[in-house]
C-alpha cells in the first residue's frame, strides 16, 4: 500500500513566495475545490511557499487561521515537501495561484506547471506554457470564489466562505471606493458570499481585525521585525537591505540591545547597510513615516544619507534626528507619500554613486579621512539620474510585484532537506480534506 501511495501523482497548489493572506487562502481554497470536484482519486495538496518558521512573521495569516479554526499542524510548508524531487520522479503537477512567474531557483519546475490562476498583468517572457487564467481584480481570492461558485457552489461551506470573504476585504481595503482597489467583480463576490452566509462577520469588524493583525509586531524579535517585510538590492557584491517596520521609530530605537541586534543581523546576512522605514498611524489616523540608516562603513553611510537628504525626485523632506551612535542616522520623513518602493531606486543610485566616488573596500568599517563635504561633492557630480544599481549577472527575471511581507530573497529549501515523506504528505492531505470544520481545515459542513 505504501509503494502504491508513493507512486501516485501529487497535484500541488502553490501560492507565491510572499505567502501573504491572499496567496495562502487562494491555495487552500482552490485545493479544497479541486479535491471535492475531481472524480478520480487525485491528491491535491495546498503548499504554503515559505518555511514553517516564517509563518509567525505574517500576523494576519496566523490570526485568520486561528479565527477560522484551521490548525497550523495540518498545513504543509515549502521546506517540508521537496517539489524538485517529486518532479524528477515524475509525480508532480503544479497549479500556481496568485503568481505566474517562478523564481530562478525553481526554473526546473516550469515544465510541471499545468495551470495558473492570477490577478497580475502577465509577463509573457516568463509565463509557463500552460492554461493561464488572469484577470486584473483586487484579490486572487475573488477568482477562486468565482471558480467555486460557478463550478460547484454546493461544496462551499461557511469556513471556506469566511476565508475568501475576509481575504477579499483585506486586499480591497474594505471595498473603499476612494482607494479604488476593488473591481466590480470583487464587490460582486463579496456580496454573493454574504448572501449565502448571512452570519459572516461584518465587513468593518473582519477588516479591522485583519489589518490590526497584519501590522502587529508585538512579540517579534528585532530580527523578525526586520525580516517581516524586507527587500534587498546589491551591486558588485555590496548588499543593502531595506525593511518596513510597523511602529514608531523612537520606540524602535529604544529596544533593548538594538544596535547589537542590527549589527548581528547585517553580519548574519552579509548586508553592508540596512535602511529601516517605519510607518504608524497617529491619533488622527494619519500616516507617520520615519527612516533610519544603519551602516558601519562611513563612506557608504554618508553616500546613502546624502542621496536620501538631497533627493528632489522624489522629495523625502527628511529632518535628521540626533543619534548617539555614529553608525546610525535617523530621520523624520516629511513626505508621507513616499513608500519603500519609491526609495529603492534612490538606494540603487546611492550604490552607483558610492562605486563612482571611492575605491574603499567595504571590509574595513569606519574609514578614516572621508569627510561629508567630499561625499557631497561626489554626489553632485553623480547627478540625480536613477541608475539600476544591478550588474547584468546579478539581475533576476522580473517577478510580479509581491505584496507586503515578502521574503523573496532565498530559496525556501536552502536551510535543509524536506522532513516529510510521501506517506506523511498523503496523511496530512487527508487531514485537510476530511477533518471536522470546528477543529480542522476546509472540510464541507
Amino acid at each position: 500500500m505504501q509503494n502504491y501511495k508513493e507512486s501516485r501523482p501529487i497535484h500541488v497548489v502553490l501560492g507565491n513566495e510572499a505567502c501573504d493572506l491572499d496567496s495562502m487562502v487562494s491555495a487552500l481554497a482552490l485545493a479544497f475545490y479541486l479535491a471535492k470536484t475531481t472524480e478520480a482519486e487525485e491528491v491535491f495538496v495546498p503548499v504554503l511557499n515559505i518555511k514553517r518558521s516564517e509563518l509567525p512573521l505574517r500576523g494576519d495569516n496566523v490570526f485568520f487561521l486561528q479565527k477560522i479554526h484551521i490548525p497550523e499542524s495540518v498545513l504543509i510548508f515549502r521546506d517540508e515537501i521537496d517539489l524538485h524531487a517529486l518532479h524528477q520522479a515524475g509525480q508532480l503537477t503544479l497549479i500556481l495561484v496568485d503568481h505566474h512567474v517562478l523564481p530562478k531557483s525553481d526554473a526546473a519546475l516550469e515544465e510541471a506547471v499545468a495551470e495558473v490562476l492570477d490577478h497580475r498583468p502577465i509577463d509573457q517572457r516568463h509565463c509557463p506554457p500552460c492554461h493561464v487564467s488572469v484577470e486584473l481584480v483586487g484579490s486572487c481570492a475573488t477568482l477562486v470564489a468565482e471558480r467555486i461558485l460557478q463550478g460547484a457552489p454546493e461544496i462551499l461551506d461557511r469556513q471556506t466562505a469566511a476565508l475568501l470573504h475576509g481575504t477579499i476585504l483585506l486586499d480591497c481595503v474594505n471595498m473603499d471606493l476612494k482607494i479604488g482597489k476593488a473591481t466590480l467583480k470583487d464587490s460582486h463576490y463579496v456580496e454573493k458570499l454574504e448572501a449565502l452566509f448571512p452570519d459572516l462577520p461584518s465587513r468593518n469588524d473582519i477588516f479591522d481585525s485583519l489589518q490590526k493583525a497584519k501590522f502587529d509586531v508585538s512579540g517579534l524579535t528585532t530580527e523578525q521585525m526586520l525580516r517581516k517585510d524586507q527587500k534587498t538590492i546589491s551591486r558588485q557584491g555590496t548588499k543593502v537591505a531595506i525593511s518596513a517596520i510597523y511602529m514608531d521609530m523612537e520606540a524602535f530605537l529604544q529596544r533593548s540591545g538594538l544596535l547589537a541586534d542590527l549589527r548581528a543581523f547585517c553580519q548574519a546576512h552579509s548586508y553592508d547597510a540596512l535602511v529601516a522605514m517605519t510607518i504608524f498611524f497617529n491619533t488622527y489616523n494619519e500616516p507617520v513615516r520615519q527612516l533610519a540608516v544603519f551602516c558601519p562603513h562611513a563612506a557608504l553611510r554618508m553616500t546613502i544619507c546624502g542621496i536620501l537628504e538631497h533627493s528632489h525626485s522624489p522629495p523625502l523632506k527628511l529632518t535628521p534626528v540626533p543619534s548617539s551612535h555614529p553608525d546610525l542616522q535617523a530621520y523624520l520623513q516629511g513626505n508621507t507619500q513616499i513608500s519603500r518602493k519609491k526609495v529603492l531606486p534612490l538606494l540603487q543610485e546611492a550604490l552607483s554613486a558610492y562605486f563612482d566616488s571611492t575605491n574603499i573596500p567595504l571590509g574595513q568599517p569606519e574609514t578614516e579621512g572621508v569627510s561629508r563635504e567630499q561625499v557631497d561633492k561626489e554626489l553632485d557630480r553623480a547627478g540625480n539620474s536613477l541608475l539600476s544599481g544591478l550588474s547584468q549577472d546579478e539581475e533576476e527575471p522580473p517577478l510580479p510585484p509581491t505584496p507586503m511581507n515578502s521574503l523573496v530573497d532565498e530559496c525556501p529549501l536552502d536551510q535543509g532537506l524536506p522532513k516529510f515523506s510521501a506517506e506523511v504528505i498523503f496523511e496530512k492531505c487527508s487531514q485537510i480534506s476530511l477533518s471536522e470544520p470546528t477543529t480542522a481545515s476546509l472540510s464541507k459542513k
